[in-house]
């Protein structure tokens, strides 16, 4: 049976679409998300304490982080500045919009009763206007603080403190008039009192 040369061009063309969309085509939030898998978690939830969780945290916050990420000036990074360079700004709308929509678990950590108890006051008086709920909220794009891994706020927090992350000009203050009305210690009994809760 002879095919007509227009019908077999349509065949030929038809072929190459459906198979380019299978493999060019823009992956799902799911896939992207599933990128993260290795370092934060399944749905985002971090297995390992040197990681944060991103299940839950706030689209803007996220997208804001990766683009940051992606800026060779922007925010200081081991690994997630080269990482971040690897997705277009759709990607990580489908990955801020998945991950927004994850529920965040809490990990079991253990932590030191009499320090979180100081630190859930410190966190009233210097943290809670912009990480309101106890840490738990997203909504001011500041970053979820409560039942992340203790590990990984200590390594944040020495990035900050240490010159190597930019605070916002509000965070600096309330860290240095904590630190100077508390002491040293302050920051940790703060880490404590988010690591404590669930």
């Amino acid at each position: 049976m002879k095919l007509n040369k227009k019908v077999l061009g349509l065949i030929v063309l038809g072929g190459l679409a459906v198979s380019g969309n299978s493999w060019a085509g823009t992956a799902s939030a799911l896939d992207l998300a599933n990128t993260c898998a290795g370092c934060h978690g399944t749905d985002g939830n971090s297995t390992g304490p040197a990681t944060p969780t991103l299940a839950g945290i706030s689209s803007e916050y996220f997208k804001e982080a990766m683009l940051n990420y992606q800026d060779p000036e922007g925010r200081y990074s081991t690994i997630m500045s080269r990482i971040a360079k690897g997705y277009t700004e759709e990607e990580i709308d489908l990955m801020a919009g998945y991950f927004a929509k994850q529920k965040m678990n809490r990990p079991d950590q253990h932590f030191d009763k009499k320090q979180a108890k100081a630190g859930a006051k410190l966190h009233k008086k210097y943290c809670e206007k912009c990480h309101e709920d106890g840490g738990r909220s997203s909504e001011d794009d500041a970053g979820m603080l409560a039942g992340q891994w203790m590990e990984y706020l200590e390594f944040t927090m020495a990035d900050f403190t240490g010159g190597k992350r930019e605070m916002t000009k509000k965070m600096k203050k309330k860290v240095q008039k904590m630190e100077k009305d508390k002491g040293a210690n302050a920051m940790n009994e703060l880490i404590q009192y988010y690591g404590s809760q669930k």
